[in-house]
């Protein structure tokens, strides 16, 4: 399974994005996938998990009420509608399927990852 993320760009505080990741092929309607981020000088996070029928939805609570992540298994891809974007959500997002058909918070738990899509919010 290859993932490629999409939709990342620079944008100012209070705006919204929408990111998508695409899978290769359709074995991702299978899983549980994911969105983490990396901000420059931190550690991989968290942001928002979905089960594989899109039923169930997870997040960190720093995105909650902003960002909702939903997918589309006939089209193979999932989406991250961020809203009210602030500075301190700069970071490159990264999708990611899990091998479960939940949700999960643990990046140990994500087999397939995409190569990242830069988000830059200025203030």
């Amino acid at each position: 399974v290859q993932l490629q993320a999409s939709g990342g760009g620079l944008v100012q505080a209070g705006d919204s994005l929408r990111l998508s990741c695409a899978a290769s092929r359709r074995t991702n309607s299978n899983n549980g996938m994911g969105w983490f981020r990396r901000a420059p000088g931190r550690d991989r996070e968290f942001v928002a998990s979905i089960s594989r029928s899109g039923s169930s939805t997870v997040y960190t609570d720093s995105v909650k009420g902003r960002f909702t992540i939903s997918r589309d298994n006939a089209k193979n891809t999932m989406y991250l509608q961020m809203n009210v974007l602030k500075p301190e959500d700069t970071a490159v997002y990264y999708c990611a399927q899990n091998r479960y058909v939940t949700t999960s918070r643990r990046s140990d738990d994500y087999d397939y990852w995409g190569q990242g899509t830069l988000v830059t919010v200025s203030s």
